[in-house]
């Protein structure tokens, strides 16, 4: 499914800004995805036959594209689209009783630049802004969210983002939820950072210890790090560099200057192996850090 979404150029402020919904490309991109089996009222449908939510896969494009299969893929609906500029998160409304999935990924090329047999570029200058499309997912049960086939965590009524922008020309990204998959024992989803950063202003820049995260190291391990460090997350998925479904990199981004490269520099985030542990850095919690797992 195609759709064409219009960025924005980013504003400056230092505090992280609403930024308006997309109107025209947006209302296209819903009309494509609710064509696909994203109902607008999933719950009435799931209620009437009875299923219980069996798995849902969210493929991503290189250039835009989103897709929706799976059995239960009617317990979706779409949340908006949304530019965001400097790297910083759209604060998308979650009901409390449903899963909220975030795709962040590059504007569809336009048609007009298709019909001359230009090939739109992959990567738009530093000053263009990516999009964030939501996604609420209607599910009682903890899921289990995978990337590419890789398990990433249990997800119990909460945001799981998943990054897209430094994806390759014509590579696809999977993320998929399954379920349900109850209380059993080892399966637990933890909490407690959201209690610890309740007092943490998100417009405000601060000052954290930089973890210790090695090339390796399992998911679930480095998450638990970045949740202590009152820092939303993000995953991306790239080849290479450590044994698959393990923790390729870590960024986190630092308060400052940002650029919209394919390789972010120093001075836009914190990479991590590369900064020694314990190192004082002053982050940007408006911008999600992003767990790069290797496929």
């Amino acid at each position: 499914m195609r759709s064409h979404l219009r960025s924005h150029a980013p504003r400056g402020h230092p505090r992280p800004r609403r930024p308006a919904a997309l109107t025209g490309g947006a209302v296209t991109l819903i009309a494509a995805l609710l064509a696909t089996g994203c109902d607008a009222s999933p719950s009435a449908e799931a209620s009437a036959d009875g299923a219980e939510f069996s798995s849902v896969r969210f493929t991503l494009g290189s250039r835009g594209t989103i897709e929706i299969s799976g059995g239960s893929r009617t317990a979706v609906r779409a949340a908006g689209a949304y530019p965001v500029t400097a790297g910083r998160a759209h604060r998308f409304a979650r009901p409390a009783d449903q899963l909220l999935v975030v795709l962040r990924h590059w504007p569809q090329a336009g048609p007009d630049r298709a019909s001359r047999g230009r090939t739109p570029r992959l990567i738009p200058p530093p000053e263009g802004a990516a999009v964030e499309t939501g996604f609420l997912v209607d599910t009682p049960n903890r899921v289990l969210a995978d990337l590419d086939g890789h398990p990433l965590q249990w997800v119990d009524r909460d945001t799981i983002r998943v990054d897209t922008t430094n994806t390759a020309a014509g590579d696809l990204v999977r993320l998929t939820l399954s379920g349900p998959h109850g209380g059993r024992p080892g399966h637990t989803t933890t909490r407690s950072a959201d209690r610890t950063c309740a007092h943490v202003d998100n417009g405000i820049n601060r000052q954290v210890l930089l973890p210790e995260v090695e090339t390796g190291t399992p998911v679930v391990d480095a998450r638990a790090k970045l949740r202590r460090l009152c820092l939303d997350l993000q995953y991306a998925s790239r080849p290479g560099g450590a044994r698959p479904g393990t923790v390729r990199q870590v960024l986190i981004p630092l308060a400052g200057r940002w650029t919209a490269s394919a390789e972010l520099p120093p001075l836009d985030a914190a990479a991590l192996p590369g900064r020694a542990p314990g190192d004082r850095a002053p982050v940007d919690p408006s911008r999600p850090a992003t767990v790069v797992v290797t496929r």
